[in-house]
């Protein structure tokens, strides 16, 4: 703590900033309400300042410069009132806590030190020059998260700045109160940290830019890496460092960077919720947020009923001795990995010469244009083409040949069956339908013609015209036309390739796959793979594992679909994703730049990538050169205790750091049945909510477990419990019943998990979900079992933790 002194002027200094901020605030409230009055006035009086004339040229040109006139005073009221909104919220962010550190720096070459007092905004002082809060996104602030105090310095666009620090101070303001101030040679002293970790847990994530460490700092400004990985330990706080930096981005980049030009894809879309205030918290607007599975379902969802990951990870946890496990394992495995992507690659090229398959195009029971008749064209074309430009050439002759086709089918029987049967009604229907789409030139324009037509095809007069044979003709044309609609929309949709044939067709057999991807080798279960494929194809569904690959080769074949607005993609608990789904990404933003949060410690799906290492396919995706790499190794979401614990569950975590913040170690309590469970731990949950808990998470391994984990907590009394699916939209406060894979990335205040014995966690695949479970843990950790502890508990020293009575 600092000396009474300095309490005393710093005080005064933060009570002279509240006023200025107040004063500023007031000034501004009339000014912001005024330009919304101005603005709602000249939108409304907007037609009514114009006098539309189209007489003359002159007329239009003196509208068209009124009305341009009128929309330029409209946008500048508009610009302005938000250029005021934007500071009259900021002021009012800035008031209950305008600052929460300093730093006091002396620039080389210069004879005085500068205070530089470092908030969430800044805020300038009357004279318009003098800053008396500085924005933590400024360079100049930098400094206060990666020096101590002596020699340190910040990058400007205009170059470096060296000077030294003098000092480095740190404070917690509320509600215009000096709560705590600190004097640190540390980043951000651990006095501090320890106030803002010990608080408990929120149904929504916060805004750390107070707590910024040095390494999560080099993660937020990086800009000018086109991929930057960080892996991370749980706790760590990766995904509060990624918040920041798309904050830090917005505020950069200003002037070309909107937050609609940022993309987060998230775990699930309860943690969308999770995460939705800290932008907002900062001043920014919220980017973009969706998951992968969300993405396949817009581009598959029409055509198959789709497994999503959650199905998936709970058929692995769940079906050990169901048929075929272990070779939808391997299929699993196989076709995630960069193997399988280069043989679909090859696979595509191999279609370039042969196999493409396509569906015919069908019209009232008989084929107009036959797969044969398709796959006879697309191989006249000259190969050198791309297998995408000859799909385009293809596309084009099928138009041309359905006009064609849909012209001579004006003369079928079924065409004067139609017309044999419409009545009076029908006939004025048909007409107001064909004149309100084309509108009346066109109307008048198709009879002339078809008048024309007829007089020339029967040499007559033009006395002699049969209009009845002309209203004949234009309802003939009208009636086949609007039948061809959905053929032509067909072809425009490339639905004539046989896109799923062409996909099943690699899962015939070993010898056939590894001619069609030039030797490409498989797993050993093969067969089986390729049989349960086969089947699930054939009920129009397709395998998560499936899903990317197939829209793989659909673009492969059709095009890549490209967004090229997208500026900056953020993947969160990227070890999750497969290489396939990185290299869409990569393909569907390609002006974009990518951020991969993760840590393999908590890989639980099957398909999981390496994020860090010479071996990850992350690093080839863009190359070393515009890849950095981030390791973060201090967890600050446990405690020591519970980090301590949870260190000994994985071998590769032995690097972890805890922080200082002490605690009680993991309990772990053992019971004869499972109500008595249920009855532990509804007590257990009593005494958590007594001592101020508010956030508490049931862990269960399955979605099955999570059920029967809340109905026997229910039957024991105990009151406001949740239950969380994977249809949950929101994140809430209170005590959730949750299976493991729905908890990634959030943290609760307390953690009990439902069953910890060796009969749920017995495989050593499951060892990483059991860590995961157990570090979403914040303050208490409690473990239960009714028979043998899991071998990952067994095998932990007994100084680990308590035991229960």
């Amino acid at each position: 703590m600092i000396n009474a002194e300095d309490w005393k002027q710093e005080q005064e200094r933060l009570n002279g900033v509240t006023e200025k901020l107040q004063a500023r605030i007031t000034e501004l409230e009339p000014e912001v309400s005024g330009l919304y009055a101005q603005v709602a006035d000249i939108r409304k009086q907007f037609w009514g300042e114009v006098t539309v004339n189209t007489s003359t040229d002159e007329d239009f040109e003196e509208t068209f410069y009124s009305i341009r006139q009128q929309e330029a005073l409209l946008s500048e009221r508009e610009r302005s009132h938000l250029q005021r909104m934007q500071q009259w919220r900021n002021m009012n962010r800035l008031l209950p806590s305008p600052y929460f550190g300093r730093i006091d720096f002396h620039e080389d070459g210069l004879s005085f030190t500068e205070q530089v007092y470092i908030g969430v905004s800044s805020f300038v002082d009357s004279d318009g020059v003098s800053f008396l809060i500085y924005d933590w996104r400024t360079p100049i602030a930098s400094m206060y998260y990666d020096y101590s105090p002596g020699a340190a310095g910040y990058d400007t666009p205009g170059g470096y700045v060296s000077g030294t620090m003098k000092l480095k101070r740190q404070c917690q303001i509320h509600h215009g109160q000096l709560q705590n101030v600190f004097d640190t040679s540390l980043t951000i002293g651990d006095e501090l940290l320890q106030q803002v970790l010990g608080k408990g847990a929120d149904n929504q994530m916060k805004s750390i830019v107070a707590t910024i460490q040095k390494e999560q700092n080099a993660i937020i400004r990086d800009v000018k890496s086109r991929m930057l990985i960080v892996q991370g330990a749980a706790g760590s706080g990766k995904t509060s460092a990624a918040l920041q930096r798309v904050a830090y981005l917005l505020y950069t980049h200003r002037e070309r960077l909107k937050a609609d030009q940022i993309v987060l894809f998230s775990p699930n879309p309860m943690f969308n919720s999770y995460v939705s205030t800290v932008l907002p918290e900062l001043g920014e607007e919220n980017m973009q947020q969706t998951t992968f599975q969300e993405y396949l379902d817009h581009w598959l969802g029409r055509a198959f009923r789709l497994e999503d990951p959650f199905d998936q990870i709970e058929y692995v946890l769940t079906e050990q001795s169901t048929q075929g496990y272990e070779a939808r394992l391997q299929g699993i495995g196989y076709k995630a990995s960069v193997d399988f992507l280069q043989a679909l690659r090859n696979y595509t090229q191999w279609l370039k010469q042969e196999g493409m398959r396509f569906t015919s195009i069908r019209f009232r029971d008989r084929d107009l244009i036959t797969a044969k008749q398709m796959e006879s064209k697309f191989y006249s074309y000259d190969p050198s083409i791309r297998l995408t430009n000859r799909i385009t050439l293809l596309q084009e002759w099928l138009l041309h040949e359905l006009a064609s086709l849909e012209s001579k089918e004006r003369e079928a029987l079924w065409v004067q069956d139609e017309l044999d049967y419409l009545d009076k009604d029908q006939y004025a229907e048909v007409y107001n339908q064909l004149h309100k789409e084309r509108g009346v030139f066109d109307f008048a324009e198709q009879y002339e013609e078809v008048r024309e037509k007829l007089l020339s095809e029967h040499r007559l007069d033009e006395g002699d015209f049969d209009y009845a044979a002309q209203e004949e003709e234009l309802l003939r044309r009208m009636i086949v036309k609007e039948d061809f609609k959905m053929l032509k929309r067909s072809v425009k949709r490339m639905l004539f390739i046989d896109l799923a044939g062409i996909y099943v067709q690699l899962f015939q057999d070993k010898e056939a796959f590894e001619k069609m991807t030039h030797g490409a080798q498989v797993p050993s279960l093969w067969p089986e793979i390729c049989r349960q494929t086969q089947e699930k194809l054939g009920r129009f569904e397709l395998f998560y594992e499936d899903m990317t690959p197939y829209l793989y080769v659909k673009e492969l074949i059709e095009g890549i679909r490209t967004n090229t607005e997208v500026r900056h993609v953020f993947v969160d608990e990227g070890q999750d994703y497969s290489i396939f789904q990185y290299e869409f990404l990569k393909k569907l933003f390609p002006r974009a730049r990518m951020t991969v949060l993760g840590d393999f410690g908590q890989a639980i799906f099957a398909q999981a990538t390496e994020l860090y290492g010479e071996d990850s396919p992350l690093i080839r995706l863009y190359g070393q050169a515009e890849t950095s790499l981030f390791r973060l190794v201090r967890s600050y979401r446990s405690t020591r205790e519970i980090v301590e614990f949870t260190k000994t569950l994985l071998p590769d975590t032995k690097g972890i750091v805890p922080f200082e913040r002490g605690g009680r170690k993991p309990l772990l309590s053992k019971m004869g049945s499972g109500e008595k469970r249920a009855t532990r731990i509804a007590e257990h949950l009593a005494e958590l909510r007594a001592e101020g808990f508010v956030s508490i998470g049931v862990i269960t391994k399955t979605a099955a477990e999570s059920e029967e984990a809340y109905n026997l907590l229910m039957s024991q009394g105990c009151q406001g419990l949740k239950h969380v699916t994977k249809s949950t939209p929101t994140f809430e406060k209170g005590t959730l019943i949750i299976p493991v894979y729905l908890a990634k990335g959030v943290e609760f205040d307390a953690v009990l998990i439902y069953d910890a014995s060796s009969q749920t966690y017995h495989r050593e695949s499951e060892r990483k979900l059991f860590y995961t479970a157990c570090t979403r843990a914040m303050h208490r950790l409690l473990l239960y079992t009714t028979g043998e502890w899991t071998p990952y508990i067994q095998a932990i020293d007994t100084s680990f933790y308590e035991v229960g009575q």
